[in-house]
């Protein structure tokens, strides 16, 4: 039970930023709870926690779903990224499943701070170039699509790569809001198909009746936090705290390693 409470206290916290921001509910909770227990036995909770939102947020804003780009390009590679990602991850020891994800929350905590930082040198008068995404040589958006699959598949977190590889997109920030969100219930709705036929689910639905009543008590405080705060400088928090979270599981995976 006291694993049970901190990864409450982890939820409740991912939940509460994703209604602020916008972003990144398992990403924080997975991380976080990474500290406590194996990401595999963490997926089969939070995965189909994360359906409860994204399944309401997507009915909320369908009208505004770019369906042209989500079936045609997005989908097709991010589902057959997740399907090889899911394959692997049995064949993946949990000794290497924690440094790959600590890498990966480096990276896009460590990217985002980069931007973020450029966004208020520019604000003030700077003239720096890291508040625009940029876009990518088109060659590198397939290719980046089915990666963030892969590492959707293996962590539930495709999004850092996905928003990566859709940089620069013309989408207008409602409209790409809107398509990836009905990108992770979709995808997450076959991750959770797949966990009740490898018999994880089953498990783990004594921790979701019990997590799930913290889905609306985080929406509810991240809309009071979300007209009081502001919105960049609590993003910079967030990202802070992902940074030195990845860099705990980087370094303690390693030190685990070697010994």
């Amino acid at each position: 039970m006291e694993w049970l409470w901190l990864l409450a206290i982890f939820i409740l916290f991912a939940y509460t930023v994703e209604a602020v921001t916008g972003f990144g509910s398992i990403v924080i909770a997975l991380s976080l709870g990474a500290l406590l227990m194996p990401v595999p036995e963490l997926l089969p909770i939070l995965v189909p926690l994360n359906i409860l939102m994204t399944g309401w947020l997507t009915l909320r804003y369908r009208q505004h779903i770019a369906v042209r780009l989500l079936m045609l390009r997005i989908l097709p590679l991010m589902l057959a990224g997740t399907l090889l990602g899911y394959l692997l991850l049995p064949w993946l020891n949990e000794r290497w499943l924690k440094p790959l994800f600590g890498i990966l929350i480096i990276w896009f905590s460590g990217r985002e701070l980069w931007r973020l930082g450029g966004f208020y040198a520019g604000s003030n008068g700077g003239n720096s170039t890291a508040a625009n995404n940029g876009s990518h040589p088109s060659w590198s958006i397939s290719p980046l699509m089915f990666s963030a699959g892969i590492t959707h598949g293996l962590f539930a977190s495709g999004g850092p790569l996905l928003v990566y590889a859709l940089a620069g997109t013309t989408l207008d920030k409602t409209r790409f809001r809107a398509t990836l969100i009905c990108v992770w219930f979709l995808l997450n709705s076959v991750l959770t198909f797949a966990f009740f036929l490898d018999g994880r689910l089953l498990p783990a639905l004594p921790a979701l009746a019990w997590l799930v009543w913290l889905l609306p008590v985080g929406i509810l405080l991240g809309e009071q936090l979300h007209r009081r705060v502001d919105e960049v400088r609590f993003r910079m928090l967030v990202y802070g705290l992902l940074l030195v979270t990845g860099m705990l599981l980087l370094v303690g995976s390693v030190i685990s390693i070697v010994d």
